[in-house]
């Protein structure tokens, strides 16, 4: 009995230990949710590898290919600004998300009359087509 408990406790350990060498792989497209107020949200973010920088779009439902610019991986967390036109108005966001496996939670912000907002955000990665 002691060997079992042994076993699987090493075993356990060694699972750990492999899940947080993993390095955090943002490479992809992800469904992402929000809520502002009472209000659900929802955008895509890609990302891509571009030679060794990362690059990337977010996409809303009335606004399309946002262009990403700086973005950074630190860790398992990704970082990039972004751009949000709403009618006609220019709101810049601060993304800040931190990646587990195909998920990822953070926070996004904003100024918005001269205060900063800042609301959470969720996302999953989209699974390839084989």
């Amino acid at each position: 009995m002691k060997m079992i408990l042994s076993a699987a406790l090493v075993l356990g350990l060694c699972g750990l230990a492999g899940a947080q060498g993993e390095k955090a792989d943002p490479v992809g497209t992800w469904k992402c949710e929000y809520a502002i107020g009472d209000m659900k949200r929802t955008a895509t973010l890609t990302i891509k590898k571009d030679g060794d920088k990362l690059a990337g779009t977010m996409s809303w439902p009335d606004q399309k290919e946002a262009k990403l610019t700086d973005v950074k991986l630190k860790g398992g967390d990704l970082t990039f600004p972004a751009v949000r036109v709403f009618m006609q108005n220019k709101f810049p966001l601060d993304f800040k998300l931190t990646i587990t496996g195909d998920k990822f939670k953070g926070k996004s912000a904003s100024e918005f009359g001269g205060k900063k907002q800042e609301f959470d955000i969720e996302g999953k990665r989209e699974k390839k087509d084989k």
